[in-house]
């Protein structure tokens, strides 16, 4: 699955890396709830956020240009 752009309000955490708070996917804030792995290869820094309801996002940062990306989840969350 390809990455798309989206934007995410984050803040530098305790272990010195992002930790994503919030982010905007077709036009819907998810609040993270809780961050899981974390890893780093050629496409940037992943990390796994989960949301209220347990939904997974893969989000990943990359640095040149510096945007966040996020790899849709295989089933899309249904809308309340």
């Amino acid at each position: 699955m390809t990455l798309e752009i989206v934007e995410v309000t984050a803040h530098w955490g305790k272990k010195g890396r992002f930790e994503p708070d919030q982010f905007i996917w077709q036009g819907q804030a998810y609040p993270v709830e809780s961050t899981g792995r974390h890893w780093e290869d050629l496409d940037g820094l992943h990390v796994l956020c989960m949301t209220p309801g347990g939904q997974v996002f893969e989000l990943v940062f990359q640095l040149n240009p510096a945007r966040w990306m996020i790899r849709p989840p295989l089933v899309t969350p249904r809308m309340a």
